[in-house]
């Protein structure tokens, strides 16, 4: 009877998994994020991969529907995550920040997106040679934007608020958001060049579809679309939507109708609301939640409500664990190696590399003496660095393949080809990136430990100290005691090596010794010192009166 009941389905098994893992991720939360710098990124994609097919075989994504049913799942499972987190960056960047750091972020994303994206086709050319470079240029478009989930798990840690300027983390923040949605227009001219018969209809339908329909009601948001150095990054008509109801909670507030626990809430439901919208009219839903979150934030009103609430942590947490463990169950780890297409690992491993110091590095090395917020070359080393692949490359690709026809074995023409392709190369690239990128903070990390200790330990081992180390934990008497010990103790050291007898009967008239810029005494004495160096002269000969006097 008991084992009638046992109803062991996907769904529950899910449940069971992601349960699980908060559960005990959150257990030793404080020990992994803040001792060990790892945050859910990492260590989700892990054991998604561990309960995964090609590992424990317990969770399986693709086993859910048919092949054109799981990529509507992952579809809507990365979208609903991307929406989330974009709409919070939204939110939470202070109020009117698009429009004051404009400048910044046209030149940061426009040129850094393009010449990543015509960077990395070109050496997915190189890679694969049987893909066409519009072919390429389609799986780059997948890997040009820098995904906000995992930038903002590693720049809301401890360690980057630390260690990185907050004005560097904003632009980070924001670059990471605008761009999840300007990659529509890489993917959809690529898409087109391959699908359709004549490059004018491409070009024709990448114009309607790709730029007017994603961008018609611009001015509506009334931040316009970066062209040149004075022109304004693009905002789809959700901006009006954003501002809209920002009025609408401040009418309500100001006539008692509306509590703070609503407040909260809006993090979700406007969200949600915003990408069905934009799905709904055809139009970017990716730049739409990030958008409308902005507008909404405008005013800075949104965010005093929602100041100290930590309910929209604790969902994106669970939303962030959640996309991960599907992530690292969905890597199609079979379809790294197939030698008949020319996939092959150590092709993904140079692509990957490649992709690495080249994607983001040598343009922001350019490009950052244009941009406010990068101080330094060091900055723009770090933001060239810090260009993470996930959420956003599995999105696009899943998209860009629901444009593509079915492929057959052997692949009949290039689109068949690049539907082969897209999501094995975009899946490496992104596990790849999990692993660097993530892994990041905790090698910076330990890599200064390392250092400090190593620096601590070589100055105790190559000091110059004279005197025994329990000296320094005694309690000092006076400041003219310990010059005469520490004299004393150079000029013993001297008269034993140049086997001369010493009168310590007469140390306590004794001056102490002349050498300028030597000092063997605590920091704390030497400060001392260096302040008393500073007073008159007047005071230089009382304390000479209580010096001390070597005889040979």
């Amino acid at each position: 009877m008991a084992l009638d009941l046992l109803d062991v389905t996907p769904p529950g098994v899910a449940y069971i998994c992601l349960g699980g893992f908060v559960v005990i991720f959150s257990l030793f939360s404080l020990l992994m994020k803040e001792k060990l710098y790892l945050n859910e990124v990492v260590l989700g994609t892990a054991f998604g991969v561990i309960i995964g097919p090609y590992a424990g075989n317990i969770f399986d994504p693709r086993s859910w529907s048919s092949s054109t049913g799981s990529q509507n799942i992952t579809l809507e499972v990365t979208r609903i995550v991307l929406a989330t987190g974009l709409f919070a960056i939204g939110i939470e960047l202070p109020k009117n920040y698009m429009w004051k750091h404009a400048k910044s972020l046209s030149a940061v994303v426009i040129p850094t997106m393009a010449a990543g994206w015509l960077i990395v086709g070109g050496i997915i050319k190189c890679l694969f040679p049987s893909l066409t470079y519009v072919s390429c240029l389609a799986i780059s478009s997948c890997l040009t934007p820098t995904d906000p989930i995992i930038c903002a798990a590693i720049v809301g840690g401890k360690f980057a608020v630390k260690n990185v300027p907050i004005n560097l983390r904003r632009i980070l923040s924001a670059e990471s958001a605008a761009n999840d949605g300007l990659a529509y227009p890489f993917l959809s001219i690529s898409i087109y060049l391959t699908v359709e018969s004549s490059k004018r209809v491409a070009f024709g339908k990448w114009f309607l579809v790709g730029w007017l329909c994603h961008s018609w009601c611009c001015a509506g948001g009334g931040y316009g679309f970066v062209q040149s150095s004075t022109s304004r990054l693009i905002f789809c008509h959700e901006s009006a939507i954003g501002l809209l109801f920002s009025h609408l909670f401040q009418l309500s507030k100001r006539k008692g109708f509306i509590d703070r626990e609503s407040y909260v809430a809006q993090y979700i439901a406007m969200s949600f609301f915003t990408i069905g919208v934009a799905h709904t009219i055809g139009s970017d839903d990716l730049l739409a939640a990030f958008a409308a979150g902005s507008a909404m934030s405008w005013d800075g009103h949104f965010n005093e409500q929602t100041e100290g609430e930590v309910f929209a942590s604790v969902i994106d947490l669970v939303l962030n664990c959640a996309c991960f463990i599907y992530i690292g169950a969905w890597l199609p780890f079979k379809d790294f190696s197939i030698p008949s297409l020319g996939i092959e690992p150590w092709r993904l491993i140079v692509l990957f590399i490649s992709i690495t110091f080249l994607r983001r590095i040598p343009p922001m090395m350019l490009l950052y003496k244009w941009i406010p917020e990068i101080d330094s070359w060091q900055e723009a080393l770090f933001s060239g660095h810090f260009g993470p692949m996930g959420v956003g490359a599995v999105f696009i690709s899943t998209l860009a393949l629901t444009e593509l026809p079915t492929p057959r074995n052997p692949p009949q023409n290039q689109e068949e080809l690049l539907a082969l392709y897209i999501q094995p190369v975009v899946a490496f690239v992104v596990l790849g990136s999990i692993i660097i990128h993530g892994l990041s903070i905790p090698f910076f990390s330990f890599g200064r430990r390392v250092h400090s200790r190593t620096l601590s330990l070589s100055a105790t081992l190559t000091g110059t100290n004279t005197l025994p180390d329990w000296i320094f934990w005694s309690r000092p008497t006076s400041l003219a005691a310990g010059v005469a010990a520490a004299a004393f103790s150079e000029q013993e050291d001297v008269e034993r090596n140049l086997g001369i007898g010493m009168d310590t009967s007469a140390v306590s008239s004794a001056r102490p010794s002349p050498r300028p810029g030597v000092s063997t005494l605590p920091l704390q004495r030497q400060q001392s010192d260096h302040k008393i160096a500073a007073k008159p002269a007047e005071n230089q000969e009382s304390q000479e009166a209580q010096g001390v006097r070597f005889t040979q």
